[in-house]
């Protein structure tokens, strides 16, 4: 039953957020020249289908929660629909106001609550139980291994979507002289999003080397967009100091892992993760000082060449 509650769930809430950005953002792109405009649009849809995720896989984990609390609890036709209606309501509601305007800050934070829900719910309908004492990938072999790698595709594309809403930032705060800067800053996190999502689209049973290449690719892509966003913001040195201590601490715990065996992939994949998470909160909270709160089309017909 709770398939069906979660999937309902989604498509309110995917609704929700388009009518909110049509009734509310409507206008945002006037002025921007097509590029300009396609990249918020697409980026538009991208959110939406993150937060109709979101909302599905929430459902999911509330309803596991509820069946492994109260056991051979059985919900009749009325309670089942109330129970429908209350989780379309919070999803739709939350979904209606990010369409409202929706901040890079709210997208990282969209991004935290979407790994930690999605993570969760592997965790619990994992089939193997010892999975941590290899790698968070043990979460998508199996049967439940859906979870995992769905978590990882959408992951993947909300990562992606942050790039965008990075270099949108950074536009209006640094104007159209930075745009083949800020277009390299977007297209590295694009890539690191793709490469997230392989890792969900290959799962390790079935492709272990190609799983291995994409797992390693979106690590080298993050910390390269790390490092890369950092230089185009310019001197400011919590974000400098910021970032050099993640590329350090990720670079020892490489060493750790790999060199003398002292941490499972699992450790360093979860520290990476919280690093990296750490950082983009310290970066969106910066921009949001930093970057005008209105949009600022571009004169430019495109963004690598005046």
């Amino acid at each position: 039953m709770i398939i069906p509650v979660a999937l309902v769930a989604a498509v309110i809430a995917g609704g929700a957020f388009a009518v909110s950005s049509v009734v509310h953002r409507a206008d945002e792109t006037a002025g921007m020249p097509p590029w300009q405009a396609i990249v918020s649009h697409v980026s538009a849809v991208a959110v939406g289908i993150a937060v109709a995720g979101v909302t599905a896989l929430g459902v999911l984990l509330a309803g596991e929660v509820l069946a492994t609390g109260l056991q051979g609890l059985t919900l009749p036709a009325p309670g089942g629909g109330a129970f429908t209606g209350v989780a379309a309501a919070v999803g739709g509601r939350l979904a209606f106001r990010s369409g409202i305007r929706l901040s890079t800050a709210d997208l990282a934070a969209l991004l935290f609550s979407f790994l930690v829900i999605g993570t969760l719910f592997a965790m619990i309908t994992a089939t193997d139980p010892t999975w941590w004492e290899r790698s968070f990938s043990q979460l998508g072999i199996g049967i439940g291994g859906w979870a995992f790698n769905g978590t990882v595709v959408i992951a993947g594309l909300l990562i992606a979507t942050c790039g965008s809403y990075l270099g949108r930032d950074l536009h209006r705060m640094l104007g159209d002289d930075a745009l083949p800067a800020i277009a390299s800053v977007v297209l590295t996190w694009a890539g690191a999003g793709a490469a997230l999502a392989a890792v969900g689209m290959l799962p390790l049973d079935t492709a272990r080397i190609p799983h291995a290449i994409a797992a390693f690719s979106a690590l080298g892509l993050l910390l390269a967009a790390v490092v890369l966003t950092t230089v185009v913001v310019g001197a400011r040195p919590v974000l400098r100091v910021l970032t050099i201590a993640l590329v350090v601490l990720v670079a020892a715990g490489l060493v750790l892992t790999f060199g003398f065996r002292m941490l499972s992939v699992a450790a360093l994949e979860g520290i990476v993760v919280a690093l990296v998470l750490l950082w983009l909160s310290t970066l969106v909270q910066l921009l949001a000082i930093l970057a005008p709160d209105v949009p600022r089309p571009s004169a430019r017909r495109s963004p690598l060449r005046a």
